[in-house]
């Protein structure tokens, strides 16, 4: 049976060859464990060892008596590691055989294959760091930009935990003072009913804020699934070249080259744009371009941003038109490419107020202008994100939006004359569903499935 008394191993860094590897154990006899294992060049135990402190020496199977590998390995002894745990580290050569055989030894040790995300796990419950802290180190091993590197930062130091916190006082508080007066029904209630009413209403104001946040933030997370379409080379897959700033997709100037979806991810102002080249629109030639020209409009219908791109150097043509149509109800920039051949498209546009951008895949002009324009309709308006707290993911989301339910539902209990009891339950309602943001209320269940996202060894 998988206990948290159980010390836990695993290989905390990426398998291959590299210059180094590392494994970690975590648990009550993880320094035991490695001492048996461990022959400190100073003939030293690590028994005694000072937290803190690293050793060098070699890994030996206790067994055959042979050296595995040469290591360095670190003590951090409870509660001043991740896990608030005896953690030991050995960092041994790099590789997938060495790295195995140290792994092995440890198994074979004592120690148990960690599972995934039990290291975060375990500093969550040992009260380091709270479940909101926890989910950030995740979004931090998958971030893709800075930007949103740095959101996930903010949660990981508290920001979101710090204010989840101060809405779960304020609405205690309330509670409190409603409680003080079922208690002495005598007293007069309408003076406080106003403080408390206003109490609820201004946390509501701070859960929309937050929810609000929730969508500002998820395109940094998740980023945005983007198509770039238009009829045959009018340049789409330089542009997703030019984007994602690789040669990705095969650029020739014969039309119809592009058949099947080519994609890519590109950094725009912080926003991964997850990008899908299409085949451009014309009148298929065989059965491998029609079948590229229906993924097309599929990618079209799934895409949340498109990237309609005209060939500027022409008049617009029928297949033009059919894609303008085509996207007329999308979230679009249209992109009026080959501005260095001439500019005879544009008397002939009706785009019902889409924005516009020209450029020049192949010099690479107006690049810079497309992006900030892609980012602008994706956020709304124009900067970095200014500091606020911000809430991550769904689950945040959606544990907000019945906080906020609760409270309204409070309101109108007031406003209907109900019995303060039930008042106060719907209060309390409200502060356990912020508690589960943070982990102050949670179950197995919930916990199984965050830390289920995470990598072994995390």
């Amino acid at each position: 049976m998988v206990t948290q008394e159980d010390t836990i191993c695993a290989i905390v860094t990426p398998q291959g060859i590299g210059g180094i590897s590392v494994i970690r154990l975590s648990g009550r006899d993880a320094i035991d464990i490695a001492a048996r294992l461990f022959h400190n060049k100073s003939g030293k135990s690590l028994i005694n060892a000072q937290t803190h402190t690293i050793h060098y020496g070699n890994i030996v199977d206790p067994v055959s008596g042979d050296k595995i590998d040469e290591v360095l390995l670190s003590v951090m002894r409870s509660p001043h590691s991740f896990t608030c745990e005896d953690v030991v580290e050995v960092s041994c050569h790099g590789g997938l055989l060495v790295t195995t055989k140290v792994l092995d030894t440890f198994l074979r040790g004592g120690a148990r294959l960690s599972e995934p995300g039990e290291f975060t796990k375990r500093a969550f419950l040992n009260g380091r760091i709270d479940l909101a802290q926890a989910e950030a180190v995740i979004d931090i091993i998958n971030a893709k930009t800075d930007e949103g590197l740095r959101c996930a930062l903010w949660q990981l130091y508290g920001k979101l935990s710090n204010e989840i916190n101060m809405l779960q006082d304020s609405i205690s508080s309330a509670i409190a003072s409603l409680e003080a007066y079922i208690d002495f029904p005598e007293e007069d209630t309408e003076i406080a009913m106003e403080e408390i009413v206003n109490r609820a209403r201004s946390v509501m104001k701070r859960i929309d804020r937050l929810i609000e946040g929730y969508y500002q933030w998820r395109p940094f997370r998740e980023g945005i699934s983007t198509a770039i379409v238009g009829r045959t080379n009018v340049g789409k897959s330089s542009l997703l070249n030019i984007l994602i700033g690789e040669e990705r997709a095969i650029v020739t100037p014969y039309p119809g080259t592009t058949r099947d979806i080519v994609d890519g991810v590109a950094n725009i102002g912080g926003i991964p744009l997850r990008l899908l080249d299409t085949a451009g629109l014309r009148m298929a030639k065989d059965i491998a371009e029609e079948e590229g020209i229906r993924r097309m409009y599929k990618a079209i219908d799934i895409a949340e941003l498109v990237l309609l791109v005209l060939d500027g150097s022409n008049t617009l043509t029928e297949e033009d038109n059919e894609i303008i149509a085509r996207t007329a109800n999308k979230k679009r920039v249209v992109v009026i490419n080959k501005k260095d051949k001439g500019n005879r498209i544009e008397a002939g546009l009706n785009l019902q107020g889409s924005l516009i951008v020209h450029t020049s895949a192949l010099k690479g002009e107006g690049i810079d202008e497309l992006k900030k324009t892609i980012r602008q309709i994706i956020l709304g308006h124009e900067g970095k994100l200014s500091g606020e707290t911000i809430v991550s993911n769904l689950r945040h989301k959606t544990a907000l939006e019945g906080a906020r339910k609760e409270l309204n539902t409070f309101l109108e209990s007031v406003n209907q004359k109900l019995p303060l009891e039930i008042q106060a339950l719907h209060l309390r309602g409200a502060v356990d569903l912020l508690g589960e943001i943070t982990g102050a209320v949670t179950t197995e269940d919930i916990l199984d499935r965050i830390f289920s996202e995470f990598c072994i060894g995390k």
